[in-house]
């Protein structure tokens, strides 16, 4: 042997290198306003973190069966493979594209004694309209929902056609180790369903424009501070810095914050509740999506002069305006 495997030199001696907490455990693209997704680097200490914290809080046992059906692209599947593994439950992996099936994941949950389950809210408002898929559904322990806003509708018809099943509300970014605030849902939850509090070792604030935290009640952007933030945009060091900024408290202290984009606003309780976007990105059955990047694709085409594109309800709908009003539908769709 000549100590080389592969072309590459073997080393003989020395220490193995073992991945740091500060080390990227995995990264996640999202998309971006310029047409250009961007790629999310996350530690394993902000993953870490939200992992053990989601055991502490809710408690999976040994034998437990949580359900993965997330697509890999998404970061909630993060939490859909690796809870499991640390806590000894079994994972029970979906058929791809079965997370769009409700009597299909009804059966599954089931016939796998599922105890865990995760929805976007607008996916367990059309599984919670299929009589089948609630019957099916009866034995799980718990559902967690994140990924876009739950309306108050869902929650309550949830907890009446469920009543034995816990329902969290969570929210967080990409930019963030999947959830940064926890919500328990009650029957007696009011008019609205708050995003919660934070999560272990995660803080909220809520400021204007000048940065300043804003009054109890009043409205302003949400930005997050703690260990489970990433560590920014890979390659993008004028976007990290924009997005991820230093701010200097009252008392002196620099602290790093991630500007969500969200507006939100402290309940009396201290809840979260979320109020809408600063800017034009939208949630479509639970996926982030910029109009702006379709807008930028939709340009590129010979036949478009000008566009715009809006979101109705779950559809995203594009105007557009070509040469002589000619330009094909169906084409423009396959183009971007």
């Amino acid at each position: 042997a000549d100590g080389r495997i592969g072309g590459v030199d073997r080393l003989a001696t020395g220490p193995v290198r073992h991945a740091a907490p500060e080390d990227p455990a995995y990264m996640i693209f999202t998309s971006g306003s310029t047409g250009k997704p961007k790629g999310v680097v996350v530690s394993h200490r902000a993953i870490a973190n939200r992992l053990l914290w989601m055991q502490e809080e809710y408690g999976l046992r040994p034998g437990e069966r949580v359900v993965h059906k997330t697509p890999y692209t998404f970061d909630v599947s993060v939490w859909e493979l690796f809870w499991p593994l640390l806590t000894g439950a079994t994972i029970v992996v979906a058929r791809p594209g079965g997370h769009r099936e409700p009597v299909y994941l009804a059966e599954l949950v089931r016939s796998e004694s599922v105890t865990t389950a995760h929805f976007v809210p607008s996916m367990l408002s059309v599984f919670l309209d299929d009589p089948r898929a609630v019957e099916g559904a009866a034995g799980l322990t718990r559902v967690v929902c994140s990924g876009e806003a739950l309306a108050p509708e869902v929650r309550n018809r949830f907890l009446r056609l469920l009543p034995g099943v816990e329902l969290h509300n969570l929210y967080g970014p990409t930019e963030a180790a999947v959830d940064v605030t926890s919500w328990h849902c009650r029957p007696d939850g009011g008019d609205t369903v708050p995003i919660g509090r934070p999560i272990a070792n995660m803080r909220t604030h809520i400021l204007d424009s000048r940065l300043a935290e804003v009054p109890l009640g009043v409205t302003g952007e949400l930005m997050l501070e703690g260990v489970g933030l990433a560590e920014g945009y890979h390659g993008r060091p004028d976007l990290t810095a924009e997005r991820f900024i230093r701010r200097t408290a009252p008392d002196g202290t620099v602290r790093r914050l991630y500007r969500t984009g969200d507006l939100a606003r402290y309940r009396a309780d201290g809840a979260i509740e979320y109020a809408g976007r600063t800017d034009h990105q939208v949630k479509i059955r639970g996926l982030r999506v910029e109009p702006g990047e379709i807008e930028a694709a939709l340009a590129e085409h010979p036949e478009v002069h000008a566009c715009a594109v809006l979101a109705r309800g779950e559809r995203l709908v594009a105007y557009v305006v070509s040469p002589d009003g000619a330009a094909d539908p169906a084409e423009l769709a396959r183009h971007t």
